[in-house]
């Protein structure tokens, strides 16, 4: 987070368009995948540059490159003057905190989304950009480091099972559309497990720990919802595909992402009412407990009180009392204060003040 600060301290004042890294390095070594295929053959190849892929494409052929590592500023030039990327393009690709958004520019998509990662050790999420560009016979994606998130989707396309080699740039880019929406059903499934085990707990015993827990995943599902709603828009722009980038036989695989971003919203705000519940039912049972041990105070003072009053009466500085000089006075005012203590005892037991619960 520091090294971001210090990328956007370094924009201020340059015109826009810079290519500067705004974000964390995460790889050492940035490098190209490139996937060439149509409904015959299919061409891979990696290299460290770009001008080490052979992008000599034919007229049915799509091209899929991917580059990991975003820190290389004059990469991304080479990369943009390639594809003839808009400079604003390249400064956002290379701005790592970038919401999710759908630009559409002459020729090309681009397209920001965000990958999560859960740990529940810690029971926090981190994440990473990832920028698509769609044209109408390439994609290119662009990933800060190797996740292995589009892998099955290569695998796919290496053994031409189901329709992917059979279609176009667009329904590409459905699919690694809907591998990213994929993605936060699997956060929100572990977030959702650790809420459950957090309320069962919760249930038994709350503790501070609890709502520490609590206040993590409050946190965690706020920077969920602020990359999952945008994303419902994105989608949606997709849908109307008013710059003809999809097909209409893709447009219905889109309308089925949308559903998915929706299910996703309502899975997460249902979470956010979860943990909205929890935080209610720890200040309730703290609250609970904090009665409980004032009533055991009060009917601990109560159970002296009167033993209290016997003892000031019999400590009265009057010369003439009764009892006072009995031998057996003692004894008899010890015996009051025990009668009534024991009384009030069982007062209090049949009316279960005494009870826990």
């Amino acid at each position: 987070m520091r090294r971001s600060h210090r990328s956007r301290t370094r924009k201020i004042g340059m015109p826009p368009g810079a290519l500067v890294h705004v974000g964390e390095v995460r790889t050492s070594q940035a490098e190209f995948s490139l996937l060439r295929y149509d409904s015959v053959q299919l061409f891979e190849q990696s290299a460290t540059r770009l001008s080490g892929l052979d992008m000599h494409r034919g007229e049915h052929d799509t091209l899929w490159i991917n580059l990991y590592g975003l820190h290389d500023p004059a990469m991304m030039a080479e990369v943009g003057r390639a594809f003839n990327l808009h400079p604003l393009v390249l400064e956002d690709i290379l701005n790592t905190d970038q919401r999710p958004k759908l630009d559409s520019y002459d020729g090309y998509l681009y397209f920001v989304a965000r990958f999560f990662s859960y740990d529940k050790a810690t029971m926090a999420i981190s994440s990473e950009q990832v920028s698509m560009i769609i044209g109408h016979n390439f994609v290119l994606t662009f990933q800060e480091r190797k996740t292995g998130s589009f892998d099955p989707l290569r695998e796919r396309l290496r053994t031409d099972k189901g329709i992917a080699r059979k279609c176009g740039a667009d329904y590409l880019a459905y699919s690694l559309l809907d591998i990213i929406v994929d993605r936060y059903f699997i956060i929100l499934e572990q977030i959702g497990d650790d809420c459950e085990e957090l309320e069962d707990e919760l249930l038994r015993k709350p503790t501070t720990a609890i709502l520490q827990g609590i206040h993590k995943l409050k946190r965690e599902t706020m920077e969920l919802r602020r990359a999952i709603w945008p994303l419902r828009e994105v989608v949606n722009a997709l849908i109307r595909n008013d710059g003809g980038f999809f097909q209409h036989a893709t447009i219905p695989y889109l309308r089925d992402v949308y559903d998915h971003t929706v299910h996703l919203v309502e899975s997460l705000e249902s979470l956010r009412d979860l943990l909205a519940g929890m935080l209610d039912i720890y200040l309730s049972s703290i609250s609970n407990r904090v009665n409980m041990e004032v009533r055991a105070l009060t009917v601990v003072a109560m159970l002296f009180m009167p033993a209290t009053l016997i003892a000031g009466i019999f400590g009265m500085n009057f010369r003439d009392m009764p009892m006072l000089r009995d031998p057996d006075g003692f004894w008899f005012a010890m015996g009051m204060m025990a009668s009534i203590a024991i009384a009030m005892g069982l007062i209090f037991w049949r009316r279960q003040w005494l009870s826990q619960h």
